[in-house]
């Protein structure tokens, strides 16, 4: 990543002052750019960064699996049809690379190589977020370790990330009934959650 961050040319802005499109700065990234991967990982850095912390909320490997993904993308540019898509592209990398890590996560711990620890709820769920929110992050946070990880994370692009069936779909490289059916076996087991 600090080839990303090199001191390199700057693109130039637009007259929005919004900077080169996304598409601009695939192309040029494509061409050897450098300044257009460093654009594009300044652009995007955070947001994946936030996606890989609700997905992964404790995870000291958060940094690591953003950095991981930008590499992914950045080495198959080239398999991106549409420049212009590069933001939910890169999210669905984001979200494939953590399906991952928590799949090899839970493998580690039924083999007793590594020690399962509970969410930190307080430390995910804001102070000054509504009552009802924060109840309802609460059970979801409370429940993740006990989905599989297919459900656990279309729970959270659901009903964190606020995405729709269809952009899950695409964002978990899955069927949309796949994504329903594991959204409702989420839910289910949500609802038990927090029945009185």
């Amino acid at each position: 990543m600090k080839e990303l961050l090199s001191h390199s040319p700057q693109p130039q802005p637009t007259r929005s002052g919004a900077g080169p499109s996304d598409a601009a700065l695939v192309l040029a990234a494509r061409a050897g750019e450098e300044w257009a991967r460093e654009a594009l990982f300044r652009r995007y850095a955070r947001l994946a960064l936030g996606l890989a912390y609700r997905i992964l909320p404790r995870d000291a490997d958060v940094d690591d699996l953003v950095q991981d993904s930008f590499l992914a993308a950045f080495e198959r540019l080239d398999r991106l049809s549409n420049p212009q898509a590069f933001q939910a592209w890169l999210s669905s990398i984001v979200v494939r690379t953590a399906g991952k890590r928590l799949r090899r996560r839970r493998l580690q711990i039924r083999l007793g190589l590594l020690r399962s620890e509970p969410i930190d709820v307080d430390q995910v769920v804001s102070r000054s977020a509504p009552p009802d929110v924060a109840v309802e992050l609460r059970a979801v946070y409370g429940l993740l370790e006990k989905l599989s990880v297919e459900e656990r994370i279309a729970l959270v692009l659901r009903r964190v990330e606020r995405l729709e069936i269809p952009e899950i779909a695409e964002q978990m490289g899955l069927s949309s009934s796949t994504v329903k059916r594991r959204l409702n076996a989420a839910e289910a087991r949500l609802e038990r959650a927090v029945e009185p």
